[in-house]
């Protein structure tokens, strides 16, 4: 399991995705979700991944191979495009390996994240699923999960408003990954966080929390503080009526 997470808002759209993978007990590794293209100065473009490993670094590999051809995702005109591209990457791979992984119940459910910016066009951010289709954010929904998501959503549904600034975005997908990796140890450090600044049309801020990491680790006190704070706040029950 893993989980994923990507808020677009008025300033830009920020990328988060942990690097564990688990295939029993006794096999954890570390293979980071998030991948990057860019073309400084003309695009950028973040996609994460989560299912069946073997499968979307497949995907992954297709659209980086054809990235520079004239329909790559480095030369086509718009997101939307991409987006169509990572679909048919995505069914492209399961026609050749689907049945075989049928036959010995392996899972092929894979879904992508896919955002940044075309020059020429707004920030834009998708939801690739399983099946090749995909939808995009709009402004009632500002934000797509991948994987393990149901830990992570209260504080982003919360929080996360279009004008929210781009930092606060930032520390409340940290925020849900902490939330997250409490319930559920399938999900793990290290986090990969990538925050796109509105017609930057490059990377400029991004950052990997490792094991160690003092500031993580503070976040995680500090939100656990808040919270048990908060809840002593809370007013006592009332047995009458």
């Amino acid at each position: 399991m893993t989980y994923c997470v990507a808020a677009a808002v008025s300033s830009g759209i920020v990328f988060a995705s942990d690097s564990r993978t688990n295939a029993g007990v006794d096999q954890v590794a570390t293979f980071s979700k998030m991948n990057v293209f860019e073309a400084p100065d003309e695009r950028v473009l973040v996609m994460l991944s989560a299912g069946n490993l073997a499968m979307t670094q497949s995907v992954m590999s297709l659209l980086r191979s054809r990235a520079k051809n004239e329909n790559g995702v480095l030369r086509v005109k718009s997101l939307y495009d991409v987006a169509v591209l990572a679909g048919d990457a995505l069914r492209e791979v399961t026609a050749r390996d689907g049945a075989t992984l049928a036959q010995q119940n392996i899972e092929m459910n894979c879904n992508f994240i896919l955002g940044g910016q075309i020059e020429g066009e707004q920030p834009r951010l998708f939801h690739i699923y399983p099946q090749g289709n995909f939808i995009e954010t709009t402004g009632d929904t500002l934000y797509f999960q991948i994987g393990e998501t149901k830990y992570g959503k209260p504080i982003i549904d919360r929080v996360i408003k279009f004008d929210t600034p781009l930092k606060d975005v930032a520390k409340c997908l940290l925020v849900s990954f902490d939330s997250t990796m409490r319930s559920n140890l399938s999900v793990g450090l290290p986090i990969d966080l990538l925050a796109y600044e509105k017609d930057a049309l490059r990377v400029t801020l991004k950052r990997r929390f490792g094991e160690e990491d003092a500031y993580f680790r503070n976040i995680s006190q500090v939100w656990s503080a808040g919270l048990r704070k908060a809840f002593l706040e809370v007013p006592d029950v009332s047995w009458s009526t």
